[in-house]
């Protein structure tokens, strides 16, 4: 077997492994601090003690909220399979109280096969839903709410909550409520009636630690040694892959990564890209993998509109970063005009453009956002008087330049010879 199929191989058992949400928080569900356990053990003791719970699973967007939830159902599925009901709401989709219990009476009646009907009022639904959270306790079965975005069934008059939490009170009853926020004053959100009937149970999500994040990282990318590759292959895979992760220069990666998201989610991003960046010939990750789904997954929103500038606009912005120099926080249009026009007689440029020409590229420019007008006074001034700044730093600005198709060599020097 040839390198490059080795190679093929293990890069499609990483990229599905970075796919599988329940490979990677199996890793984190042993300890019995972790969120896992503990989402767990509130919900099986529903389910073996007959009674009512609810909890709040809180954290920023890409923390593994729903995945350790969708881990630990599955797990109760499998244990308690015909003992759990599991009920699932958005509330990007089903906020409206209305149509919210319409949803949940669907899904009860799929799960029991009963008959749905559209027609059926808001009335109708809540008195259904009373009955079978009745029904599915006396049989000894466990209705599971998840509410996803649950901060938005807190808006409006909360009917469904108060509705759902009213009918768990009763002592013939057995259902847990799962919401899952972004926002961890949820729970502040709820009106009084609909708070004194939820347990206060919070668990809070929150990205991964330096330590946690160096085990999630050889838990993903370390080729298990009970595969089907050949074994040499995979001992010396896994050696070149530790020393790249002890390395100073990955180290700077991750730090440059972690100053604008360390979720999960965005550090799995960041792991496939660099998967897909693989070298199939050698076979072998490499440091430059990384370095490439870094620039990948990075956005840099000034310099994509840098990329699509015209020559006349790459010119005005660097005059006004000359002007910034010069006279900084007084220059407007007319200034910028006097310092093309002396750069044109400086170097003979043949990029001489007309003054209307000018002003048009340079209103473009203002509705890109890469110039701003410096205050809200003057509002009755012409565009042409009012002071103006950059919004892109010398550097965003330099490397706009060097990575444009057509930026002439004249305009590069003068950004080096400034800064």
């Amino acid at each position: 077997m040839g390198q490059k199929s080795l190679a093929e191989q293990a890069q499609i058992l990483l990229r599905s492994r970075l796919c599988n949400p329940t490979f990677i928080f199996t890793l984190f569900s042993d300890s019995p601090d972790s969120n896992h356990s503990k989402l767990k053990f509130i919900i099986s003791s529903s389910v073996t003690e007959a009674c009512n719970n609810s909890v709040l699973l809180l954290g920023p967007r890409g923390c593994g909220k729903i995945a350790v939830l969708e881990l630990v159902l599955d797990d109760l599925l499998k244990e308690y399979h015909d003992l759990i009901t599991v009920i699932k709401l958005n509330g990007l989709l089903h906020s409206d109280d209305n149509c919210a219990l319409k949803e949940i009476a669907r899904q009860l009646c799929v799960e029991h096969q009963l008959m749905f009907s559209k027609m059926a009022s808001f009335d109708d639904n809540s008195q259904f839903m009373v009955a079978m959270l009745r029904e599915c306790g006396l049989a000894h079965k466990t209705v599971i709410f998840v509410l996803d975005e649950f901060d938005l069934f807190a808006q409006g008059k909360q009917r469904l909550l108060y509705s759902l939490l009213d009918a768990m009170q009763s002592v013939t009853s057995q259902a847990v409520v799962v919401g899952v926020s972004c926002r961890l004053d949820a729970d502040q959100l709820l009106e009084k009636r609909v708070r004194s009937r939820f347990s206060h149970r919070k668990l809070l999500f929150l990205p991964p630690s330096r330590e946690d994040l160096q085990r999630l990282l050889e838990h993903i990318l370390l080729l298990p040694t009970d595969s089907s590759l050949p074994h040499d292959y995979v001992a010396d895979f896994n050696a070149k892959l530790l020393n790249i992760l002890a390395g100073e220069k990955f180290k700077e990666i991750i730090e440059t990564l972690s100053n604008s998201d360390l979720t999960f989610n965005h550090m799995l991003r960041f792991l496939f890209s660099a998967v897909c960046y693989m070298d199939l010939e050698s076979g072998f990750m490499s440091l430059d993998n990384f370095k490439a789904a870094l620039s990948t997954i990075q956005r840099q929103p000034k310099l994509e509109c840098l990329k699509d500038c015209s020559i006349l606009e790459l010119y005005i912005l660097v005059c006004m970063k000359r002007l910034e120099v010069k006279e900084p926080d007084t220059y407007n249009f007319n200034s910028v005009m006097k310092e093309y026009k002396s750069i044109h007689d400086s170097f003979q440029t043949s990029d001489y453009y007309a003054r209307n020409v000018c002003l048009r590229a340079f209103e473009h420019l203002l509705q890109c956002e890469l110039i701003s007008v410096v205050d809200n006074r003057g509002l009755s001034q012409s565009i042409e008087f009012r002071p103006v700044r950059l919004l892109i730093s010398c550097h965003e600005l330099n490397q706009g330049l060097k990575s444009h198709r057509s930026c002439p060599v004249i305009l590069q020097k003068l950004v080096d010879r400034e800064g």
